[in-house]
């Protein structure tokens, strides 16, 4: 593991002037459960953790971390078993989703919702079921994956025969790049045909292209027989 750079101090409190109060955790006891994934094997202390609360903190931080080249890891509810969401060492910012975990809007009508990215997957899909529609993305780690890591990671799961991967349920995306600009491809359009479809460069990325801040995800009609 890297020492921690001798200038830390000065990039931290940097970083926690463009975050709301509570965004940047800086000490070991707080950071600890950012340090290791599900698995259990793979550990990384970071040189700190930030937590936006909003897709304007999201940019200002990337901003930020882009123009003093501040290596970052997008995380999100660390369900993985690969390592992919743990700092590698101590001069990279976990930048996590959590706080970032609204639903936008449902429309029953089109058959759409747009969640944020730190949306538990569990809350969203319950939410689809109160507008009596579903959300078929389904698997074990429902209760504590956040949307942006199925997407990032282009999630199947149980009901992928019947509706397909995370990719196939993607209607639009909010995404924030690593210079911190915001593309805007939210939209709930199921048939466009206006030029590339850019989204789907981001699905099953994994943060390499962009963080991932909003979905507007595909919804089906609630099942009234099985």
């Amino acid at each position: 593991m890297n020492a921690v750079p001798p200038n830390s101090a000065s990039l931290i409190a940097a970083l926690a002037g463009v975050l709301s109060d509570g965004g940047l955790l800086t000490e070991a006891e707080d950071m600890a459960r950012y340090s290791r994934d599900w698995s259990g094997d793979h550990f990384g202390r970071p040189l700190a953790v930030a937590r936006p609360s909003s897709v304007e903190e999201m940019s200002a931080l990337m901003r930020h971390c882009h123009a003093e080249r501040i290596p970052v890891v997008p995380q999100g509810g660390l369900t993985g078993l690969v390592g992919a969401a743990v700092a590698a060492d101590g001069n990279e910012v976990v930048v996590s989703l959590e706080r970032m975990n609204r639903i936008r809007s449902i429309s029953p009508i089109d058959f759409a919702m747009v969640v944020e990215a730190g949306c538990i997957l569990e809350d969203a899909k319950r939410a689809a079921e109160e507008s009596d529609c579903i959300l078929p993305i389904t698997f074990g780690a429902q209760g504590s994956c956040r949307i942006g890591g199925n997407v990032a990671t282009n999630a199947g799961g149980f009901n992928v025969l019947r509706y397909g991967m995370t990719r196939d349920l993607v209607l639009g995306l909010e995404v924030v790049l690593a210079d911190g600009r915001i593309w805007n491809g939210l939209k709930v359009l199921r048939k466009d045909n206006r030029g590339y479809d850019l989204k789907q460069v981001f699905i099953g990325s994994e943060g390499t292209l962009g963080i991932v801040t909003a979905a507007a995800l595909k919804l089906f009609p609630r099942p009234t027989q099985i």
